[in-house]
């Protein structure tokens, strides 16, 4: 490959999607993941692309909401640049309302929701009856259904990058040289490699447990229930996720607390009852000390950046934190929102 303009370490979903945003604005991007792409947390299979909820605004909320709004043009070019699907496609999301109180609580937020959404997105109380079977049961017979939530299928959004990387000439690979710029998107290793060489706690991985079930509802919405995750994909699955574990002994093994989940999830959805479990998937997802995105300079290596940190909200913050840090790596414009910068996990 010819000289680079920017290396990235790291080929999970902030690595490939910054790699992308600069290789679609003209740079020679070179990605190098030794355990190769989507080999960590960004290769698990929930996909819950879902909003905070609509109150206590703040930049975060903000952020990721105008991630969350970017995100159909952002993936429809990826894919029409590679030719792979991502699985990404926005259907919305129901969660059952327990009581009263909790319904008092929806309707406020419903109200927040049409000023701060912006008219781009709705938070709405509805019957439960709207949705027939695939609605999991509401003691009050309402739910809340926003239209913000997308779903997106983890491994093949990292294999969509790596085609529409490929089809601009970026290279992707396990061992190579830095070169220009270099950004690190490493992951809880890389968090937890920061906190060891700091002597403090800067982020770690927290283990998540997730499963996929055998069962087509494509085109329903994605469920919040009994605080388990329930996202149809397109291609006739639905993951069902997940723990957030932060002491175990192996990161990549499943146990009765997915037991605990798949169970939960066929009680709440009785459609699901008879569905198949066709893989179960652990490993660990990167947090911040912060719990927002670790985005800027890096701490440890002048003149270099670090993106990571996206938890459970990685492909749903990457649109936005993609363009971000291409503007920073390639413009030198820095647009980072103050609690995203390291200094607020130091």
């Amino acid at each position: 490959m010819a000289m680079v303009d920017v290396t990235i370490r790291g080929a999970g979903a902030f690595g490939l999607s910054i790699a992308w945003a600069c290789a679609r604005r003209g740079a020679k991007v070179r990605v190098i993941d030794p355990n190769g792409p989507g080999s960590g947390a960004s290769g698990g299979l929930v996909g819950a692309l879902a909003p905070h909820v609509p109150e206590n605004w703040n930049d975060k909320k903000a952020f990721q909401f105008d991630s969350l709004i970017h995100a159909e043009t952002f993936w429809t070019d990826v894919a029409t640049t590679g030719g792979v699907s991502t699985g990404y496609g926005r259907t919305g999301r129901l969660q059952p309302i327990a009581d009263d109180k909790a319904l008092s609580l929806a309707q406020r937020r419903a109200k927040t929701a049409a000023d701060l959404w912006q008219g781009k997105a709705i938070w709405q109380v509805r019957p439960a009856s709207d949705f027939g079977a695939w609605c999991p049961h509401s003691p009050t017979g309402l739910v809340i259904h926003d239209t913000l939530t997308a779903r997106m299928h983890p491994r093949r959004a990292c294999a969509a990058l790596v085609a529409a990387l490929t089809a601009k000439g970026a290279e992707v690979t396990t061992d190579a040289k830095d070169q220009g710029r270099v950004l690190h998107a490493t992951g809880a290793d890389g968090l937890i490699a920061l906190s060891t060489a700091l002597g403090k706690p800067i982020g770690n991985g927290v283990k998540g447990q997730a499963a996929l079930l055998q069962h087509d509802a494509a085109n329903a919405p994605q469920l919040f229930a009994d605080t388990v995750h329930i996202i149809p994909h397109a291609d006739g699955t639905v993951a069902i996720g997940s723990t957030s574990e932060r002491d175990y002994d192996d990161p990549t093994s499943t146990d009765d607390q997915l037991d605990t989940v798949i169970a939960r999830a066929m009680a709440a959805v009785p459609a699901l009852q008879n569905a198949p479990v066709i893989e179960r998937w652990a490993g660990l997802r990167p947090r911040a000390k912060s719990r927002a995105p670790m985005l800027g300079d890096h701490p440890l290596y002048p003149g270099q950046f670090i993106a990571n940190g996206g938890f459970k909200i990685g492909f749903g913050m990457a649109p936005k934190v993609a363009e971000i840090m291409a503007d920073l790596l390639l413009d030198g414009h820095d647009a980072i929102p103050d609690d995203f910068r390291p200094a607020a996990s130091l």
